[in-house]
């Protein structure tokens, strides 16, 4: 089955530029173009593609208010393709399958086109299948900003977050990453993935946790696998139910 895919920019130039890159995939269907965000908006709502290559910035109606105007459900899969780096995580954090930073070579185009056939593998198959209260979720890919640098992250390359600061420091199971974010909104886009806040200044993956330990006066610590001890906060005791798969 082919990939049904709409082009939304409004610069001609850029349009073609896409148009002659999908032409010369076998497994792409281009069914239209559209120069505005507004002209976009009917076009999905009308001939529902399975993937759109969106701008994110366009007069009248950006690429952020044009899947605003569609309900969940029934958006299709977007790579936003645009000059502007600064909308990166505004884009992921609206699912996008990928975000492709003007000008780009193919090599880069085909990666974003290969994850976006793999993300309609998955949902085809998720419609096809019998619903499963077992069915693992929130294993999508998370996205973070660090160094001028768009990163893709598995959930379980992630050990525990750290505040810093301004800062959010990713303890990963290589390395470490420092992203400008605050604690609460790095926590949210986690929760659905496995990760839980233990205190004020640390969020782990649940996973991870190897014990959960009695400290003085009631308290408790909990133990990573990689040895790292963390105090559980009071406020948070509720969690320990979560944490032992209760």
């Amino acid at each position: 089955m082919k990939i049904r895919t709409l082009i939304v920019d409004d610069e001609p130039l850029a349009r073609e530029r896409l148009r002659s890159l999908l032409e010369r995939e076998e497994s792409v269907e281009i069914i239209g173009e559209c120069g505005s965000g507004t002209e976009a908006i009917a076009t999905i709502r009308n001939a529902i593609p399975d993937l759109v290559f969106l701008d994110m910035q366009m007069p009248g109606c950006d690429g952020l208010q044009v899947l605003a105007e569609l309900p969940e459900a029934r958006r299709p899969a977007v790579i936003f393709a645009t000059a502007h780096e600064r909308f990166a995580v505004d884009a992921f954090d609206v699912a996008a399958v990928d975000y492709l930073l003007k000008p780009f070579d193919r090599d880069r185009f085909r990666l974003a086109l290969g994850r976006a056939a793999e993300h309609l593998r998955r949902v085809r198959g998720a419609d096809a299948a019998p619903e499963s209260p077992a069915a693992p979720v929130g294993e999508e890919r998370i996205t973070v900003k660090a160094d001028g640098r768009i990163v893709f992250l598995e959930p379980d390359e992630i050990v525990r977050v750290e505040a810093a600061d301004n800062y959010a420091l990713l303890h990963l199971v290589s390395g470490r990453l420092m992203v400008r974010e605050t604690m609460s909104a790095i926590e949210a886009r986690l929760a659905p993935s496995g990760f839980a806040r233990v205190n004020r200044s640390a969020i782990v993956r649940i996973a991870q946790i190897r014990e959960i330990q009695p400290a003085q006066h009631g308290d408790y610590t909990v133990v990573l696998r990689d040895g790292t001890r963390l105090p559980l906060s009071r406020s948070l005791r509720g969690q320990l139910d979560k944490f032992a798969g209760g």
